[in-house]
């Protein structure tokens, strides 16, 4: 199902925008044994809150798979973090290659650019160019409320273009000098789909995870399908809608809650094409099989006008696609 807007209020984006993942679908459960069975984990993931909440009746097994998780976790964050300056991608950005890549990193890159050739262009790696002259210009006292100067943008989106990442088993590599690339729109969800690989081949069939995207194994340990809430990009503490999953993931996208400036026009919600904040569209959630799909999709759709981003949704039939207005803060 897709809700299309009639009139295309402000796009933001905002990653990982799901109510809690253990208090929303947990709090039907009953008091008791059942709640005692409860195990719960809770940290950060490439810069966002994550959270891992099995249901095992086995409290030392559940502590050891939960302490294999955040294992997981932290040897990709080595990979893919912009937060730990010995990363690999943070190393391939300071150097504008990196020999001997992990074999995650040349994968998701792989898996980014199918996303990228299928949205046009929509979905691209390479705008942390753009993130660093916005994020940059707003941190200057006095930062001219219209944004980076025309030169300085130009510069800037001249370095977008996934098509100039090499990607090779042997060697990752920029084709252009000074370009660098953010995976914060699809790692979050390839996280959340390797711990929830690494949950399922240990046995545990009924999972909820929000990684910085949410997905969810099998079912409520009551038999219904787990019920998420999708928090309100414009009302922190709100629930835009609640959502129900069985193995399925949801990721949103909307940069109302991660402005440069204070007007809101200014966010880390990038249009490729243009190299400015997108400004087309709402709060888009994006329901799908795995939750790398959910997260790169999101952000493909949020950035992309309604009619384009409408066809660049059709061609992913297995995807739900849901759409929130949002208004800029007064």
């Amino acid at each position: 199902m897709t809700r299309w807007p009639s009139v295309a209020p402000t796009r933001r984006r905002f990653l990982a925008v799901v109510a809690t993942a253990a208090g929303l679908p947990f709090a039907a459960l009953r008091a008791g044994a059942e709640t005692a069975h409860l195990h719960r984990w809770s940290g950060i993931a490439l810069g966002a809150a994550a959270e891992i909440v099995l249901y095992d009746p086995d409290a030392a097994r559940a502590r050891r798979l939960i302490a294999r998780c955040v294992a997981e976790i932290d040897r990709l964050e080595d990979v893919f973090s912009l937060y730990r300056p010995e990363s690999a991608i943070s190393r391939l950005n300071r150097e504008g290659r990196l020999e001997a890549p992990p074999l995650e990193l040349v994968a998701l890159l792989a898996e980014a650019r199918s996303y990228s050739e299928r949205t046009e262009g929509a979905f691209d790696v390479t705008v942390q160019p753009l993130w660093r002259l916005y994020a940059a210009h707003f941190a200057k006292p006095g930062a001219d409320p219209q944004g980076p100067g025309e030169a300085a943008h130009a510069k800037a989106q001249a370095l977008v273009d996934y098509r100039a990442v090499e990607i090779e088993p042997a060697e990752v590599r920029f084709a252009r000098r000074d370009m660098a690339i953010t995976l914060n729109g699809i790692a979050q969800g390839y996280i959340t789909d390797r711990v929830s690989a690494l949950l399922q081949d240990a046995g545990m069939g009924d999972v909820l995870l929000d990684i910085g995207e949410v997905r969810a194994l099998g079912r409520h340990p009551d038999g219904r399908p787990w019920h998420v809430g999708l928090r309100n990009a414009a009302e922190p503490g709100t629930i835009a809608r609640t959502v129900t999953l069985a193995d399925r993931a949801v990721a949103t996208s909307a940069g109302i809650a991660s402005p440069f400036d204070e007007s809101g026009r200014h966010h880390h919600l990038f249009d490729p094409a243009t190299g400015r904040p997108a400004q087309a569209a709402g709060q888009v959630s994006v329901i799908a099989p795995r939750a790398t799909m959910a997260d790169a999709l999101s952000t493909a759709l949020a950035v992309s006008p309604p009619t384009q981003a409408a066809a660049h949704a059709a061609r992913f039939p297995e995807i739900e696609v849901l759409i929130d207005a949002v208004s800029r803060p007064s």
